[in-house]
């Protein structure tokens, strides 16, 4: 019962925090002549030594998956995969021009939208011609988000051979009803044969996302779910909360009426939760589950887990340079963000431009906070400096107290852990730690944080 009221009290709007400031809040006083200085000052400090990772963003999809947020255009037409590419390329010299040697690349992931609606050969071109203007690190990690349906075994040969080992397969649910409502049809045997080829050439990796709180969800169909997901052992797995935000995804609107009330919700987090547990995989961090070998366990032990906007990461790289319609850099001193529109992408690359839609150049607060948060969600403890606590205002301090005494928490000096119960409500802690989001007076748009 008294959990029940607490998941009343603090399923709330928040942030997911893949970036502090959150993006609604970037005060957008970065301009295309401050993103070159930013960029050149960023690789000089950071890029040469730790290399650099990339973000490409393939938003092209031939059907819509009504639960997705994620930037997208659909379309059968595979005419767009060549001027699409085009693009990229043209982004990617510009940054090459700023970094006057060639980068240490540490890093890629393809996302989309489907990165796999792109044929194999137009994959290959692309990240050829990367390639072939970088220095390789031995230790890279090379991954990409791949639709069962759609990612054949010459997409992950082609891969493969250009260094790929880790792929993630978009599951979300098996249940055939959940399926049909989220318009995202895959039987089994598409997954199956999908997670197979990939471990039969040779990929090290395979990551399912998951997603409850879907409409038509239930512990039995989720059973169902889990039952065949652990047949299938992928190595790692994100395990998110469906986010209903109609007035932004209006296609969500056709089953809000079939959608899990939160407790129910929260009944199917902890249900997930515990037969991933039962299967052998340990918490990371915020959402994500992997097998106690895999690298991000090892991280997590040793403290040196990272996480970016691809999500957790083993690669503690600070530049993160994002190519393609609606993606986002994060240069540590900066973040700036594309045009979401394809068309008004590719016609400012076309120009010779950058596509910069909003930015934000961060203060010596931000950093602070920043890490913090990062810490926080990372390893469920941090550090609370005296820096951070002159960030806090009386609300805040009150607040850590009230779930210190509600036992989410447990501060003991300047000491901040993260309990068992809390880890539910970790995007309200690091909310409290949210300056600029305190600050404000107007309501932002946010999911629910449960």
């Amino acid at each position: 019962m008294i959990f029940t009221r607490l998941i009343q009290k603090y399923n709330t709007p928040a942030p997911r925090y893949t970036s502090y400031p959150t993006v609604p809040l970037w005060e957008n006083n970065v301009n295309s002549t401050a993103w070159d200085d930013l960029v050149s000052k960023a690789f000089s400090l950071y890029g040469k030594e730790e290399g650099i990772t990339l973000y490409i963003h393939l938003p092209f999809c031939e059907s819509l998956c009504t639960y997705c947020g994620c930037n997208k255009r659909i379309t059968k037409n595979h005419g767009v995969e060549e001027p699409y590419i085009d693009s990229l390329l043209q982004e990617w010299k510009k940054y090459l021009k700023l970094f006057q040697e060639k980068p240490r690349l540490a890093g890629i992931h393809l996302g989309g939208g489907t990165p796999t609606f792109f044929a194999p050969e137009s994959l290959q071109l692309l990240l050829l011609t990367i390639m072939e203007s970088s220095i390789v690190l031995e230790n890279a990690e090379f991954s990409f988000e791949g639709h069962p349906n759609n990612t054949t075994k010459g997409h992950l040969r082609v891969l493969f051979e250009l260094g790929f080992d880790r792929v993630s397969y978009g599951i979300q649910d098996f249940d055939e009803s959940v399926q049909k409502a989220i318009h995202r049809i895959q039987p089994f045997e598409n997954v199956k044969l999908a997670t197979e080829q990939a471990r039969e050439l040779g990929y090290t990796s395979v990551n399912f996302d998951l997603i409850y709180g879907l409409p038509y969800q239930t512990k039995e169909t989720l059973a169902d779910t889990f039952e065949k997901v652990v047949m299938l052992s992928p190595d790692r797995i994100a395990f998110y909360s469906y986010a209903h935000i109609p007035s932004s995804f209006p296609a969500q609107k056709s089953y809000e009426h079939h959608l899990p009330s939160e407790f129910q919700k929260r009944e199917l987090y902890e249900f997930g939760k515990q037969k991933l547990k039962e299967a052998g995989y340990v918490e990371i961090g915020m959402d994500h589950f992997s097998k106690k070998e895999d690298p991000l366990f090892l991280a997590l032990q040793n403290r040196k887990l990272h996480r970016n906007f691809m999500g957790f990461t083993t690669s503690p790289s600070k530049i993160l340079l994002g190519l393609g319609a609606s993606s986002i850099s994060d240069i540590y001193l900066a973040y700036a963000q594309n045009e979401k529109g394809i068309d008004s992408y590719q016609s400012a690359i076309a120009k010779g431009d950058w596509a910069l839609t909003k930015g934000h150049r961060m203060t010596e607060d931000d950093l602070l906070i920043r890490d913090f948060i990062l810490e926080l969600i990372c390893n469920h403890q941090a550090e609370v400096s005296q820096e951070i606590w002159g960030t806090l205002g009386e609300k805040q301090v009150e607040q850590l107290a009230q779930m210190q005494e509600e036992d989410l928490l447990d501060l003991d000096g300047n000491q901040l852990r993260v309990t068992k119960d809390g880890v539910l409500f970790i995007r309200q802690i690091c909310k409290i730690f949210d300056a600029r989001l305190q600050s404000q007076t107007k309501e932002l748009i946010f999911s629910k944080a449960i």
